[in-house]
């Protein structure tokens, strides 16, 4: 991902709107990420607080000073998060199901 696609990522929300963003537990002490913004889904598998849901919406968007659907834990965002690439196919999905066109990168 180049510099120029950043803010792209950081000002879209789809994907954080649109999957449960889950991962081991732990990773959530090595990342840092507060307590208030993951929850248990399994003894072992945690998630964004907000993601669990059937219409996800990420407790992390719009925590942050980069605008209304920048992630407020960006740096922190854990690696479901940094499996998405902006325009590959889990980016594309998400971006069509809130209305919004697909854009070129990573299928």
């Amino acid at each position: 991902m180049s510099a120029d696609d950043v803010p792209a990522c950081l000002s879209c929300g789809a994907c954080c709107k649109s999957y449960r963003v889950s991962f081991y537990w732990a990773e959530a002490l090595d990342l840092g990420l507060p307590d208030a913004m993951t929850e248990q889904v399994t003894p072992h598998i945690a998630c964004m607080k907000g993601t669990n849901a059937s219409r996800p919406y990420c407790v992390a968007l719009a925590t942050g000073d980069a605008g209304p659907m920048a992630c407020g834990v960006y740096a922190q965002r854990p690696s479901a998060c940094r499996e998405v690439q902006i325009g590959d196919t889990k980016c594309n999905a998400a971006r069509e199901r809130h209305g919004l066109g697909v854009i070129g990168g990573v299928t």
